[in-house]
């Protein structure tokens, strides 16, 4: 219960480090706390995206991660991004992706700072 409570808040820093970075991602909300929460149902979210989807997107898209040596991680990491926020719009969060190449960055700066946030984090089971 700690490495998924770590996991998520983890999740949420990286996304609220993409919102602060990129203006292309969105976070709205009426105070703070309401934001705070949205980035934690959205983090919960994303999560569950990466755990469910994930995989068979890669499996599926295998060919093509080992022709490009692992680059197309990118570009499944984006589709993530994009499936995430358009799951968010459908229930009626105020977090939004616009665009495919801002996904990219987004993926990135995703990644970096979740892998960055998991070395400083306990990691208790």
């Amino acid at each position: 219960m700690k490495n998924f409570v770590v996991k998520t808040i983890a999740n949420a820093g990286a996304l609220a480090v993409a919102v602060w970075l990129l203006d292309k991602i969105t976070l709205t909300g009426d105070s703070t706390g309401k934001q705070i929460g949205t980035l934690i149902i959205v983090a919960l979210l994303f999560g569950l995206v990466n755990f469910l989807v994930k995989p068979l997107v890669k499996l599926l898209s295998l060919p093509l991660l080992i022709l490009t040596l692992g680059l197309f991680t990118l570009v499944v990491n984006a589709l993530m991004l994009l499936l995430t926020s358009w799951l968010a719009d459908t229930l009626d969060l105020s977090f939004h992706v616009e665009g495919f190449w801002t996904a990219v960055l987004g993926g990135l700066i995703i990644s970096v700072v979740s892998w960055a946030l998991h070395v400083v984090l306990p990691d208790g089971d």
